[in-house]
Formats: structure tokens, C-alpha cells, sequence
């Protein structure tokens, strides 16, 4: 059975209990990963504060490891995309590309400018605004895209010269812990250590008395009680907490042309993704001609396990959440919403769904309302790009959305309406290591990626000399 260490102080560790990990596509466990004990948890995090010492005062060595990191990486795409398959469920070229994606990540990071900026300089005075690292970081991953979202978080909490200890979900321990593994060997011991672990590994990691932030993506429920045990020891925080991205389309789009686009950003990753669509709103006239460009993608799109050729869309990673996708579909179509194609969970072995368009259903549906973070998209219709836009934005929710239209400045105009981190026009999920990525309410506290994200790793100090 497959079995991967925990990395503490540069060294592959055993847990002191052991966990199931099971493979999406088959519903049955195929490997084991560590159980994180408390007191591994704090030999982890005394190893992280104990490595931050040297670590934070050499920035070109900074810069130099985080560039072996992420060439380490991408040469490996190949080899760890079986392994993120297996405890995820995306096919292989998905989990190649987010292995590869998360080493340029890293290589991106590695080169950007840390502010340092002279706000004063006169015969007086020179005040100097600088960042500062934090100390030791405790960063907590969620099982969608595991690695990826591990690097969203490692490039820029090292570059900034802090250290981490990292946790990555339960149900997809295995790439991340395999990483930890790998990357021993181009970071200082002890600056990125990998623990895993079942509950309640994540609370006390974020009421242990080492860390200085919290850098938490997950669901809302848990990021709440994240911000509420930060809070106690006042550790600042990033939440990441999901979305329900809406996409408006005006009346004057083609159908043939946004249709195909509309379903690659709904259902990349199976619709597993915090910023994917998760809702259309269409105009009247085009209503049925884009359901039916949106469903004819659906009813070609091949289901079934990722290691086999000409898949597109795997298992859900968890029966919970293949559950979840059911119910929230079988409640639109009780409440007389239609399935256009698909409707149920696949029946047999793993944790399948059938790619689900639902027409008929509106605001007040709970597959409109609620982030279903799976393969059912709901189209709705709409009256007015007035009435549209009320409707996009009246969700707890903020994190992106975006406007279709053939006039792209009509479409900047109704976009910049949206209120979301992320406005998109004619595109969605366009992502870049160098852009923020964050949102409104619910969506979560804190900016990733870009200067901004790596702002969030780091402290202000004045600097104040006076000139005598």
C-alpha cells in the first residue's frame, strides 16, 4: 500500500497513527497517509521557528531556492500527475498541468520586488517603509487543487522570509506530502515542513502558539472557525472561502461562440473549483439556443476515471460532495427546474456524476443561491441587464463573475457592476501568478497571488532616522 512520510526539520517522518486515502474513481482505499500527532505537530512548528532565524535574512538564497523549487516541479509533472489522479480524481493531463502550474508559481514569485519604499528625505529626517516577514506561517489546503493552492501560498510566504508548516486536506494528502519529500532537498531544513492528519490536526494548528498567520482556503463554515481561533492568539489571516461566480450574457452574444466557453469554465476540474461559473443568466432570445450549446457540450463530454485516454471529467474527489451535487440538482428538479442533460450520480464504483445543465430553476433555488462546487450548471433566465446584475449580486458571495457580450465595452460597463473580487469580460478563470485573486463577504478575508498577496505575509516597520 502506498505510503508517503511527513516532512519535519528536513526529514521524512512516519506518523505515529496512520489514515486511509481513497481513490475517487474507485470509492475504495488504495494508500495510507500519516496521522499528524500533537506532539509531531509541535516539533514541526519548533523546527519552523527554529530555521526562520537564518532564513529570513538572505534574500538572494531566498530567490535562488524557490527558483530549484519550482524547477524541481514542473520536471516532475509527469511523474506526480499519477499520484494527484489517484487521490483526486482529475485526469492526467489536468493534474500534469496544475504540478507544472505550481512550479511557475513559485519561479514567478521568486523574482518579485519586495516594497520598500523612502517616503521621507529631508534635512530632518529619512522615514523608510519596509516589509517584514511574519515568522512561521501555518497554511491549510483543500483537496481541489491541492498542490496548486499549496504554492499560492509557499512562494509568497517564503520570498517574504518566513517559514511554514503546511497541512494539506485529508482526502488528498498524497501529492502534497510527496512534494514536502522532494523539495527537502532544495530548501533549508525545516523551512517548508508537511504534516497531514486527520481532525482535529487543522484546530490546533491554528490555536498553536507559533504561528503568526493563519493562510486557511476551505469552505466558509471552516474558515469561520479558523478566524475565530486566529483570533484568540490575534494571528492575522487569509481566508479563501469559495464562491458562486454568476456570468451574465447580454443579448447581443452568439450563442455557438460563448456556449463551449461557458462549459469549459463551469466545468474545469469537474466543476470543482471556488471561482468556476456556477450560474448563467441569459436574456430571453437567447435562452434556448445557449442551452442547448452549453448541454450539447455536456452530452460530449466523456465521464470516468483520469488515468483513462479521451476523459474529460473525473469522479467528484469525496462522497460527500458527489452527494451534495445530488442533492442540490434532485432539489431543482423537484421544485419543477429540468434537467437537460444529466440529473443523477452515475451508478456503480467511485464518486460520479453526470454533467447536469438544469434549465427552469432561478433565485431562490438552492442550486442558484449555494455553491454546488460540481458538475450541475443552472441557466437563468432574465428580463432586463438591470435585473441581471441585482440578481448576480445578491449572494453573500463576491469572489468573480463575468459579463459575455460582442460589445466589449458594454460588457467592461456591466462588469465593473459586479461585485467580486475578479470582473471578467468574455472569459472567466483567467488566473496569473502576478494578479490578485481574492473576494467580497463571504468569499473570504485577504489577497492571494500577485504583490498584493505577498503583501499578506508581511508586517510594516517604520523606519524613521533622524538627521542631526
Amino acid at each position: 500500500m502506498t505510503q508517503y512520510g511527513m516532512t519535519i526539520g528536513g526529514e521524512s517522518v512516519k506518523g505515529e497513527g496512520a489514515f486511509d486515502v481513497v481513490n475517487p474513481a474507485t470509492g475504495q482505499v488504495y494508500a495510507q497517509a500519516p496521522d499528524c500527532s500533537a506532539e509531531q505537530l509541535d516539533a514541526a512548528f519548533e523546527s519552523a521557528r527554529t530555521a526562520y532565524r537564518g532564513w529570513k535574512d538572505d534574500l538572494a538564497a531566498r530567490r535562488a531556492a524557490l527558483h530549484a523549487a519550482g524547477d524541481l516541479l514542473m520536471a516532475k509533472a509527469q511523474e506526480l500527475a499519477p499520484v494527484l489522479t489517484a487521490e483526486q480524481g482529475k485526469p492526467l493531463g489536468e493534474a500534469a498541468a496544475e504540478v507544472f502550474g505550481a512550479g511557475y508559481w513559485l519561479k514567478h514569485h521568486a523574482d518579485m520586488a519586495i516594497p520598500h519604499d523612502v517616503i521621507r528625505d529631508d534635512a530632518a529626517a529619512r522615514v523608510e517603509v519596509v516589509r517584514r516577514p511574519m515568522g512561521v506561517v501555518a497554511a491549510i489546503t483543500p483537496w481541489n487543487f491541492p498542490l496548486m493552492l499549496a504554492c499560492w501560498k509557499i512562494a509568497p510566504a517564503l520570498l517574504a522570509g518566513n517559514t511554514m508548516v503546511l497541512k494539506p486536506s485529508p482526502y488528498t494528502p498524497l501529492t502534497t506530502l510527496a512534494v514536502g519529500e522532494l523539495l527537502a532537498d532544495v530548501l533549508p531544513s525545516g523551512v517548508l515542513n508537511v504534516v497531514s492528519g486527520r481532525d482535529p490536526l487543522g484546530a490546533r494548528m491554528t490555536a498553536h502558539p507559533v504561528p503568526r498567520k493563519v493562510s486557511f482556503t476551505g469552505s466558509v463554515a471552516t474558515g469561520k472557525r479558523v478566524a475565530a481561533s486566529a483570533a484568540d492568539d490575534l494571528k492575522r489571516v487569509t481566508l479563501e472561502l469559495g464562491g458562486n461566480d454568476p456570468a451574465i450574457v447580454l443579448p447581443d452574444a452568439d450563442p455557438a461562440v460563448v456556449g463551449p466557453k461557458l462549459f469549459d469554465q463551469a466545468f474545469l476540474n469537474n466543476g470543482q473549483i471556488c471561482s468556476a461559473v456556477k450560474r448563467v443568466y441569459v436574456p430571453d432570445n437567447l435562452h434556448d439556443e445557449l442551452v442547448e450549446a452549453i448541454a450539447a457540450c455536456a452530452r460530449e463530454a466523456k465521464v470516468g476515471d483520469g488515468t483513462v485516454e479521451g476523459v474529460r471529467l473525473g469522479p467528484l474527489n469525496n462522497a460527500p460532495q458527489r452527494d451534495r451535487v445530488a442533492e442540490l440538482v434532485a432539489d431543482a428538479l423537484a421544485r419543477g427546474a429540468t434537467a437537460v442533460t444529466g440529473g443523477k450520480a452515475v451508478d456503480g464504483p467511485g464518486y460520479f456524476h453526470e454533467p447536469t445543465i438544469i434549465a427552469g430553476a432561478s433565485d431562490g433555488f438552492a442550486i442558484v443561491d449555494e455553491e454546488q462546487f460540481g458538475p450541475a450548471l443552472p441557466i437563468v433566465r432574465y428580463a432586463s441587464v438591470e435585473e441581471a446584475v441585482e440578481r448576480a449580486n445578491g449572494t453573500h458571495f463576491g469572489l468573480g463573475g463575468s459579463v459575455w457580450s460582442a460589445d466589449e465595452d458594454r460588457a467592461y460597463e456591466v462588469a465593473s457592476s459586479l461585485e467580486c473580487g475578479t470582473a471578467w469580460v468574455n472569459t472567466h478563470l483567467a488566473l496569473h501568478p502576478g494578479q490578485p485573486f481574492g473576494g467580497f463577504g463571504w468569499s473570504g478575508v485577504g489577497t492571494e497571488n500577485g504583490p498584493w498577496g505577498l503583501e499578506g505575509f508581511t508586517e510594516v516597520q517604520v523606519r524613521h532616522r533622524a538627521k542631526l
